[in-house]
Order: C-alpha cells, then structure tokens, then sequence
C-alpha cells in the first residue's frame, strides 16, 4: 500500500511540474511586413534592432511562406492550421467558416489565459480568447476604433501605440499568475496606406532608400500575370491616398495620372476623390493635424513644384521615394513598441519561460518589380519573416532554410504547450527545427493557392508548389499558362523556364509532385470551380 502511494504521489507531482513548465506563447505578426524591411534579413532600407533580438536569441527561417498572400485568409490559415479551400476564407470577402476549431480555443479548453489585441480582420468575436481589443476590419491608423469583449471603444492616439499599451496592461493589470498564456499581439501596421506617427512622419521625409534593381522591370521575361497586375508603382499607386499629395496641389494642373478604380465588396466600382486621401487624416483630432501639416504641406510643396517637369522615370523614383519613406516609418515605431513589450518581459522574468514569434501575414512588394501590395506566389509576396525565441529550448542564432509555413503556426504551439492537435490540421509542427533535430524534417515542398480575382490588383489566380530550388506555378480561372523558376539561379525571378528544353525533366517531375500535393491537401479542379464566382 505504502508502495502504490508513493507512486501516486510521484505522479501527481510529476503532473503539478508539468502543468507549471508549460510555456507562455506571445504571438507577435504585423501586416504586410516585407522581410526585406528587417534587418535581420537585409538592413539596406532600416535597422530594427528590436525585432531582431527575438532572432539574435532563437532561430531565423529564411524560407519561411504563406499558403495564400492576402491578409484575411492568411489569418484564418494561421488560426486553424488548413489550408484556405478547407477553412473557407479564400479571400478578403468569403465567409470564415466559424464552425471550424482554431487553436486559440484549444488554449483556452487547456487551461491557458488568452488575449488578443489589435488586427483580426475578420470576425467580431474571436473563438477561445478571453479578452480581446480588436480593430474592426483594416482599422484606423488614427484614434482607432477597437471592438471590445464587453464594449466597443475610440482611443486617441496611434494605433502601433494603442495596441502595445492595451497589450501591456493586460500583462500588467489582468494576467493570472497562476496560469500559463497565449498573447496574440497584432500590429496593422505596415498595412497601406501607410500613415506614421506624426514624428516618424517628419523624420522619415527627410530619408532616401536605395532603389531594388528590379524597380524598372519590364516582365518580358513573363507571362500575362505579371503584365497584366495592377499593382505598379508609377500607375497605380496614388498621389493622395498613398503618397498623401493634399488635394489642394492639384489646383491649376491641367493633368495628372488617373488614380486606380476600387472594386468594392459587392462587386461595384468606385474612383477615389480626396476623400482617398481625407478618410485617414480626418481623424485626427485639432493637434494631430497640426503636427501632421508640417509634413504633409513639404510633401505637397514638393509635388507643385517638380511634378509638370518630371518624366515617367522621375515619377517612378519620387513615388517609390515617398512609399518607402511612410512605409518604413510605420515599421519603425512597429519596433520600437516590440521593443517596449520584450523589455517587460525581461524586467519581470517573464521572457524565461516565453515562446516569441515574430512573423507576418504575408510578404509585400517594396518596389521589386515596380509593384506595391502583394498576392502573388514570386518571391517577395510568397516569403514571410519568421523568427522564434525560446529560452533553453532553441539555441540562440540559429537559422534555417527549411521550406516552413504560416500553416505550420498552430500544430507548433500546440507541441509546445503539450496539447494534442486535431487529426485535420494540415500544418507540421516545427518543434524539431526549434530544438535542432534537423534530420526529423522531412518536408521539400509547399503548397500555395490565390484566389481572389478580379480584385483591386487585378493579380491572377494560381496554385503551385515550391521546393528550395524551384517553384512551378499555373495560372488558371481566365488563362491557362504556366511558369517555372529556378530559385538559385534567378532569384529576381525574372525568366520563365517552362519552355525551356534544359528544364523538361524538373517540370515533368514537379508537375507530378504538384498533383500529388494538391490531393495531401485535398485541393482540386472541382473545388476551384466552386470558388469561381
């Protein structure tokens, strides 16, 4: 008897410690986040010292994606770990099929404390959080809106800012000590259309960014989506609503590029007008503006001055000037508020026992290519930055260029928090890359699909499957053309080598490959045809 008690007793503490290890997990993703704006990646257009502690003590994926390049899909990928044609958000304007369990629940179910603040971008009510501040769809750079478990609010102030301090005081004034928790804290920020913090405004104005080699590409080396994408800079993107010219310096000009037609959620179209650029900045309040105008007014002055002598090329350039200037900006103070979190973390000994991911829901074009936005499975849209921190578990500064994915997010905490995975999550884990059992990982090819079309950027469907050295696209729904990249060769990605003879034999090999993916994932002709509308 004196034996099976002891045993019980062991068990039962062994449980206890258990219950007391398991990690903390603060889950950290901007928006439209260019892995080229990190200097841990590449530190040509701005330091971010901040988000770059977390991979400076974890790990850095080089080649880490997404399964769909476009906000909301990505998050509900992320949330349940399947891939969109499962989870029901194929694009900006399906509907998430909310029967479907995300991990956050999971948490919750195991005991966990769990909050999110910031952008959703879908939904009102997130599954299995106890507390939440959320943005309503975009959301607003200035005196935002938040939806509120309990009520809905407008806090003065900027949003990058608004959202840490509301993350802070839930860590300082509503967390249980005694359970372990999921934060899921989420920036808008870089979201289009860029508006900084009044002081980011003026100092980042006063910058110039090197320009990507690619930034006058003529894709001759492509087929009809690139050509076809309505997402250059020169064309497409706008005086007022992103370049933020004031809507009185046009005055007098007897012409000016058309500004880009919207296509609106039920399928109407609308042309912006100064309100393009008024809707961000009529929300400021009397102070705001002020300190806004000072900018705003050199930006305009600038315009009036040297647009009627300046040919297409100098447009390109003065616009992707201004793009880089708003749009790093608003990174800045991205990282500067991670900064003040993973500083707190550390002041109360919370880091010791604190999974931190930094990542975002999708890449995005800074002038590759000439584009803005994202959508596409090249390169630059297809990446996301990844990077994990966690004490005793991964060994500081460590990379990897294993193909990973935003699929992967929710099996790996699951892992973490030793809480079994539903049998239909898609994802796989990334626990043996985080504590380095590299020879446990087996994947050498992912899996990408794009729906949304016709849409604002007028980027084509595809699906297609992409290994470390090549990826193999098909464009399909109004076309039917396909594209092969060799990675290592042509890392620009600026010829097709479909048709090329030299390639026969990786295109017969990842065709198959592609079919047999797509039915792992259960992907198929019929279920494209169903999302055709």
């Amino acid at each position: 008897m004196k034996k099976w008690y002891s045993l019980l007793l062991i068990i039962i503490i062994g449980c206890s410690t258990n219950d007391k290890t398991k990690p903390n997990i603060l889950f950290i993703m901007s928006d439209d986040h260019a892995y080229q704006a990190i200097s841990a990646y590449d530190n040509r257009l701005i330091n971010t010292p901040n988000i770059d502690r977390i991979a400076n003590q974890g790990i850095l994926f080089t080649n880490a994606c997404v399964t769909n390049s476009i906000c909301a899909p990505s998050r509900a990928v992320i949330l349940t770990g399947k891939h969109s044609h499962l989870n029901g958000k194929i694009d900006n304007h399906a509907k998430f099929d909310d029967s479907q369990i995300t991990f956050p629940q999971l948490f919750q179910k195991a005991g966990y404390q769990t909050a999110m603040f910031g952008k959703l971008h879908f939904g009102n009510n997130p599954k299995g959080v106890d507390d939440f501040f959320i943005l309503p769809g975009q959301g607003s750079y200035i005196n935002p809106k938040f939806l509120g478990k309990d009520k809905d609010t407008i806090i003065t102030g900027y949003v990058t800012d608004v959202i840490t301090d509301l993350t802070l005081d839930w860590f300082k004034t509503k967390r249980d000590k005694k359970k372990p928790f999921l934060m899921m804290y989420l920036h808008k920020a870089p979201h289009r259309a860029w508006w900084p913090s009044p002081d980011k405004f003026a100092e980042f104005y006063e910058k110039e960014f090197p320009e990507p080699e690619t930034l006058f590409d003529d894709y001759l080396g492509r087929g009809t989506a690139a050509k076809k994408a309505e997402m250059n800079i020169l064309t497409h993107m706008q005086y007022m609503h992103d370049s933020k010219v004031k809507p009185s310096a046009f005055e007098q000009m007897d012409k000016v590029e058309p500004e880009i037609v919207y296509i609106k959620s039920d399928g109407t179209f609308m042309r912006p007008n100064a309100q393009g650029f008024n809707r961000s900045f009529d929300r400021a309040n009397k102070e705001q503006k002020e300190k806004y105008n000072v900018t705003l007014d050199k930006i305009s002055d600038d315009f009036k001055t040297n647009w009627p002598k300046m040919n297409d090329k100098e447009k390109m350039r003065w616009k992707y000037q201004r793009y880089m200037q708003d749009y790093l900006a608003t990174i800045s103070s991205v990282d500067e508020n991670i900064g003040r979190v993973l500083n707190y973390l550390e002041e109360t000994g919370l880091d010791k026992n604190t999974i931190v991911v930094y990542t975002s829901d999708q890449g995005f074009y800074l002038g590759e290519h000439g584009w803005f936005d994202k959508r596409f499975i090249y390169n630059e849209s297809f990446k996301t930055p990844l990077m994990i921190k966690w004490p005793n578990v991964i060994k500081p500064g460590t990379t990897s260029d294993e193909m990973v994915q935003n699929l992967d997010f929710a099996q790996t905490f699951l892992e973490a928090a030793m809480i079994k995975a539903p049998d239909d999550m898609q994802g796989k884990s990334l626990i043996p890359l985080l504590k380095g059992d590299f020879n446990k990982w087996d994947r050498d090819a992912v899996y990408y699909h794009y729906y949304e079309y016709p849409s604002v950027h007028m980027a084509k469907r595809h699906y297609g499957i992409v290994t470390k050295k090549f990826k193999l696209v098909h464009f399909y729904y109004d076309i039917d053309e396909w594209e092969l990249y060799d990675r290592l060769k042509d890392p620009n990605e600026m010829n097709n080598v479909y048709n090329d003879s030299q390639y026969k034999d990786v295109v017969k090999k990842l065709t198959q490959e592609l079919k047999e993916i797509r039915i792992k994932y259960k992907d198929s002709e019929e279920l494209d045809k169903s999302f055709i509308y």
